[in-house]
């Protein structure tokens, strides 16, 4: 049997979500681990950001967003996305989210950091992404049109006659398999499994962020890397994390004194923005004086009723949320950078649309807004599934791919090169940022490059050249603005507030200079 001309590669809400937009649509969904094991989305805890309550509107959501955003959001990306929200909230009632409602049936949202209004659609307290994507894979499994391939891992484009037509994955088995379509969409997740410490899936490691880049994919405001400042600090990895809703209902930040940090530091507290409580938190921890959330007071003994999800990963860690603080620390959270992407979901390679964390829309600038993550992701999925739906009547179907052979099937990376990615981006690419280890990280990660190549692991390479780009995209930041803060460069600069832009071969050649300067 042939596969479907439309192929989408990742089982987060954004891939489920556009293929349940393109039925009837024949559609092939490949997914790194079974669906609903390996996506960011089950684990998003907050819920979708999206003007419902009465005196809220989508002109002020795009306002939050844009001062979130620190001078470089997309003004018509801001507005169109939150003038959408409300539309997609009820696509998912309707497919079977169980949002929270009142007693008279109307949508009770909850406030996050850096929103103006209660905005946060949510599902008891903190499991709004489990919740949704249940309801999204009961609804997949039984729609005839999807056909869903697990464990597949992507480790490269198809390009034929400068478009991209599939992906070449490998199975469980270690096989190498070509997946040709006419049009392939990436929802593959972020770059979490980058660093040491992170909120995200070992299946986050930016692998579509290096393919599409190597095929010659522009990738935007890769530098712009939010660390969630209240990941519970209990030694698992992934880190659980504490909702920001927490903070949204009091919560307060404190050292291992009782002392709170955060008034000192900014005007809102522990509600200033994620970039600014993430180092605010990361000084304490660095000075000795650890960091914890205390919601001791501000929710107390209705801790279980209202975060469940919390409450029993701290137990589990012989943590009482009711009665003691959380030790928490930053950790990677949310990649506002990726794959470049027009209004619909385009990247700049014919026959690859993006969506969801993979793709740079220009919605989060250098700082996303709380909750605006899942939003992002429904909004251009089903963006990308009206395009896809507009424009497959005229797309060429793909020439039968060449067969894979031995010499093209390279093996998975070890695990101390994963490591030791993990351990460069964590020291070098992390909260704090400098010129110095900027560069050491692009000398070690071209080096880890050179082996990947050497040994012929693709796994590797994916994740080398990812950060690559990230690396390289903050040397080349020279300003300190929302996610990207560079020591060397605190204060932001005008003349720097637009998106960067940057290519694989752009970074490699930085990265090549740096190595022969280090050498000299």
């Amino acid at each position: 049997m042939s596969e479907p001309d439309i192929l989408i590669v990742g089982g987060g809400l954004a891939g489920l979500f556009c293929a349940l937009k393109l039925a009837p649509r024949p559609v092939a969904i490949l997914a790194a681990a079974p669906i609903g094991q390996g996506a960011s989305s089950v684990w998003a805890q907050g819920g979708i950001a999206a003007a419902v309550a009465e005196g809220d509107s989508p002109e002020l959501h795009a306002a939050d967003t844009k001062a979130a955003g620190a001078g470089i959001v997309d003004d018509e990306t801001a507005l169109s996305v939150a003038r959408e929200a409300r539309a997609r909230v009820d696509d998912l009632l309707r497919i079977g989210a169980p949002f929270d409602h009142d007693s008279a049936g109307n949508l009770t949202p909850s406030r996050e950091a850096a929103h103006s209004a209660r905005r946060i659609v949510r599902v008891k307290g903190d499991g709004a992404g489990a919740a949704i994507m249940q309801a999204l894979i009961a609804a997949v499994r039984r729609t005839p049109s999807i056909t869903i391939h697990e464990n597949l891992v992507a480790e490269d484009l198809i390009l034929q006659s400068g478009r991209v037509a599939g992906v070449l994955a490998r199975d469980a088995s270690g096989r190498l398999r070509a997946f040709p379509a006419r049009a392939t969409v990436l929802a593959s997740g972020g770059i979490g499994a980058l660093y040491a410490l992170t909120t995200n899936p070992p299946q986050a490691n930016g692998a579509a962020l290096a393919f599409a880049a190597r095929a010659g994919a522009r990738i935007a405001d890769a530098e712009f890397v939010q660390f969630h400042p209240t990941a519970i600090d209990i030694g698992r990895d992934p880190a659980p994390l504490a909702t920001e809703a927490l903070r949204g209902e009091g919560a307060i930040l404190v050292n291992r004194a009782g002392k709170r940090f955060m008034p000192a530091l900014h005007k809102d507290a522990e509600l200033a923005p994620r970039d600014v409580v993430a180092r605010g938190v990361f000084a304490e921890i660095a000075a000795g004086r650890g960091a914890f959330l205390d919601a001791t007071e501000a929710v107390g003994a209705a801790f279980a009723e209202k975060f469940p999800n919390v409450a029993a990963t701290c137990r589990s860690a012989g943590v009482d949320p009711a009665r003691q603080p959380i030790p928490i620390a930053p950790a990677e959270h949310y990649h506002m950078g990726g794959i470049w992407t027009d209004a619909k979901g385009r990247t700049s390679l014919p026959g690859l649309w993006a969506a969801g964390e993979v793709a740079s829309t220009g919605l989060h600038g250098a700082n996303r807004l709380a909750s605006n993550s899942l939003l992002e992701a429904v909004v251009f999925a089903d963006r990308v599934a009206r395009d896809i739906a507009e424009t497959l009547p005229g797309l060429p179907a793909p020439k039968a791919p060449q067969p894979v052979t031995p010499a093209e099937t390279p093996a998975r990376a070890d695990a101390e090169s994963v490591t030791e990615v993990r351990r460069i981006m964590s020291r070098h690419v992390g909260v704090l940022r400098d010129a110095v280890g900027l560069r050491e990280a692009l000398r070690a990660l071209y080096a880890l490059r050179d082996k990947a190549l050497a040994e012929g692991s693709a796994d590797l390479r994916n994740r080398a050249e990812a950060a690559l780009l990230v690396a390289a995209s903050a040397y080349l930041r020279r300003e300190s603005r929302g996610g990207h803060f560079r020591t060397d460069f605190p204060s932001a600069d005008p003349a720097q507030a637009h998106r960067s832009v940057i290519t694989l071969d752009e970074a490699l050649r930085l990265a090549r200079t740096v190595a022969a300067s280090e050498a000299a």
